[in-house]
């Protein structure tokens, strides 16, 4: 799970079958899931984010030459999540480094060299910045810090502290909370039963940044 650190969002990456990955959004507040995005890939959920806002998600993905696309093997890309369809899109080709951090809602640090963003999928509104790829990289992580568990709880998959400060926690593919007196673990999602079921995102996903505002203004003269 990972976080947004100024809404009560969230997004899960559930992994199974082996080879597909699963995003689920979260609303913390009021603890409803949102399926998304289906991935026959690699996603490192360690090296993905969420921006403040909790509305865009920044993910690093492996899938080789599956696809046969010139995205190269492996990516670093933004989308709204809980969806893939990629805003911003930044050919890697090596799981060495990859993804990085929002630095605010609009903006992020990639860990990789400065590279062109995909032509396709240019990042219009996104303001993005690289972490220097050299023989010193691995100290310049405390700048884009990967996302780890806070191993609070004994034999669970990934613990963590949501924006309410409940424990939270993974564990044979379920999400738990932990009560904050006893512990006792109250389910708050059962997601054993998921199966691959892929669907093309919704519209709203796939509008670059900034274009609602204007489609909007347009519809307000129409009118």
């Amino acid at each position: 799970m990972i976080f947004a650190c100024e809404a009560h969002e969230a997004v899960i990456f559930r992994r199974g079958p082996s080879d597909w990955f699963h995003i689920v959004r979260w609303d913390t507040k009021n603890d409803t899931f949102h399926p998304g995005a289906w991935l026959k890939g690699r996603i490192y959920p360690e090296k993905c984010d969420l921006s403040p806002d909790g509305k865009l998600l920044l993910s690093f993905i492996h899938q080789g030459r599956k696809l046969k696309t010139d995205y190269r093997s492996a990516w670093s890309a933004i989308s709204r999540s809980p969806w893939l369809h990629a805003l911003g899109l930044w050919p890697q080709g090596t799981t060495y480094g990859g993804g990085g951090r929002f630095t605010d809602d609009r903006s992020a640090v990639l860990r990789f060299y400065p590279v062109a963003a995909h032509p396709d999928h240019p990042g219009a509104g996104l303001n993005v910045s690289f972490i220097a790829f050299d023989t010193s990289f691995e100290r310049k992580y405390d700048l884009a810090p990967l996302h780890q568990s806070t191993q609070e709880i004994e034999g669970a998959e990934w613990t963590g502290r949501d924006q309410r400060g409940r424990l939270i926690y993974a564990a044979d593919g379920k999400l738990i909370c932990a009560a904050t007196k006893t512990r006792e673990a109250i389910c708050l999602a059962d997601f054993n039963n998921l199966v691959p079921d892929p669907q093309p995102p919704p519209f709203s996903a796939t509008v670059p940044l900034g274009a609602k505002k204007l489609q909007r203004r347009v519809e307000r003269k129409q009118r």
